[in-house]
């Protein structure tokens, strides 16, 4: 397993907001069926690397779906192959260490 952490941004839209973007991408993990945590900055997602990168190719059109004119995505993958990985076990490991 892996995580990903993205950030999907449109611009050429109307307004300043996201909000509404922001909730269509959470639909469409929602029914990817992938363990996800939304961020204040970005969503954090546990798959594969072939479930990631699928679901960023989804989210990352999502808003020109919506209308935008343009969209950038930044995404930072960890894989580790010496043993398993799971969304929020590096945050519980920082806190017990504290």
């Amino acid at each position: 397993m892996a995580l990903m952490d993205i950030n999907v941004a449109p611009l050429g839209t109307a307004s300043p907001s996201v909000g509404k973007f922001v909730v269509e991408m959470q639909r469409l993990l929602a029914e990817q069926g992938l363990p996800y945590e939304l961020t204040d900055m970005g969503t954090t997602i546990e798959g594969t690397v072939d479930q990631l990168l699928a679901a960023a190719r989804a989210l990352h059109e999502s808003p020109f779906l919506m209308g935008a004119k343009r969209v950038y995505t930044v995404i930072k993958i960890d894989e580790r192959r010496d043993k398993e990985i799971h969304l929020g076990q590096k945050i519980r490991s920082v806190k017990e260490k504290l």
